[in-house]
């Protein structure tokens, strides 16, 4: 029987299981007024494109019971609001949630559920949605694999999961840029726009420290899904997954 380690990555540090959850919190709740804005400058606007693409798959359809857990300040929920499909957004850190119904009240936005949820021990029904979203998120929970058994759990037979988050990119040479800009660059723009530089580093050695693409997948697969697939972009720098409960 495997012995369950009692420390866990947070960036590029180790800390004991208990500490990191708080940690993440730490940093979310710090970043979480210029979260958008600073998507916005961490990739050139390029994560509207991703946040784009990652919908088209989804197809959001009307009367859909979606969960779109670490949702936060709801950029994915509000693109798929639109379908007709019932949205409940999620995430841990309450900071978070108050900037995505604060969006929400300034878009006249009343049609979105908001839950300040734990991704590995979610206060929801078996079988009670047919979408499970995670973007960017599933990276800072503590136990990857807990959420992943969470997600299948309230998923219904037949529904969708579907996981937008970094990896690593196997483009030749841009590896290295992207790894010079992330540890680098990274934290003194965080310095700049959000007055937090160690949040940024941590984000960035966050994304450093996250499974391969096909280590990912299979934890997808032993969590219980099937028909699992990746769509990676930018040689892998992000990558959307996707499986199915059967």
């Amino acid at each position: 029987m495997a012995i369950e380690s009692k420390t866990v990555s947070f960036g590029f540090e180790e800390v004991d299981v208990s500490e990191k959850t708080g940690k993440v919190g730490a940093v979310f709740s710090s970043v979480a007024s210029k979260y958008d804005v600073m998507n916005d400058a961490m990739s050139a606007g390029t994560h509207r494109l991703w946040k784009d693409r990652f919908v088209r798959l989804v197809k959001p359809q009307s009367g859909e019971n979606i969960l779109d857990m670490a949702g936060g300040t709801g950029d994915i929920a509000f693109r798929m609001v639109d379908s007709g499909a019932n949205i409940t957004v999620a995430d841990i850190n309450a900071e978070m949630l108050a900037a995505g119904v604060d969006r929400a009240v300034k878009k006249g936005e009343s049609r979105l559920v908001w839950s300040e949820q734990n991704a590995e021990t979610l206060n929801f029904p078996d079988a009670h949605f047919d979408v499970y979203t995670i973007v960017f998120g599933i990276r800072n929970v503590t136990h990857i694999d807990k959420a992943l058994a969470e997600a299948h759990r309230v998923l219904k037979y037949g529904g969708r999961f579907y996981c937008m988050e970094f990896s690593q990119t196997k483009w030749p040479g841009f590896d290295k840029v992207y790894e010079t800009y992330s540890h680098k660059i990274l934290p003194k723009v965080g310095k700049a726009i959000a007055d937090d530089e160690d949040s940024y580093r941590y984000l960035a050695e966050s994304i450093a420290k996250f499974p391969s693409m096909d280590k990912f997948e299979a934890m997808i697969r032993n969590a219980g899904f099937a028909q699992t697939k990746v769509e990676p972009m930018m040689g892998g720098l992000v990558a959307i997954h996707s499986g199915w409960k059967v």
